[in-house]
């Protein structure tokens, strides 16, 4: 048996619609400059005051910014984060506020940095 296609038949095409969406605005915010300096310099064992001219000099010149003029500001001794609570930052230079010091040849980095 030969079945007849009826054309009448046909389902309905699909209805596709394209939702409208509102405008949106992106926001783009460009980020602030920063500068970051290192101020570097090697433990004595013996002292718990740091000045600008105890900075390694092979690193150029080491300058230890006044604390007034900084956005942050973090010291590390052998690679430790210390707390602000343990060392005073004055232009120039850092005393440790700590009972103990430093041992002999163990780094010392504070970094500053300006927003």
């Amino acid at each position: 048996m030969s079945k007849k296609i009826n054309i009448n038949n046909e389902l309905p095409k699909p209805c596709l619609t394209i939702p409208i969406l509102p405008p949106s605005c992106l926001w783009i915010k460009t980020p602030k400059k920063v500068k970051v300096y290192e101020y570097y310099t090697l433990a004595d064992g013996i002292g718990k005051k740091f000045k600008e001219k105890d900075g390694i000099k092979e690193l150029g010149k080491q300058v230890i910014l006044d604390p007034h003029m900084v956005s942050y500001m973090n010291l590390f001794i052998n690679g430790v984060l210390q707390p602000k609570e343990s060392y005073i930052v004055k232009k120039g230079t850092i005393t440790l506020k700590t009972t103990d010091v430093p041992p002999k040849g163990a780094p010392i980095i504070l970094q500053m940095i300006i927003i």
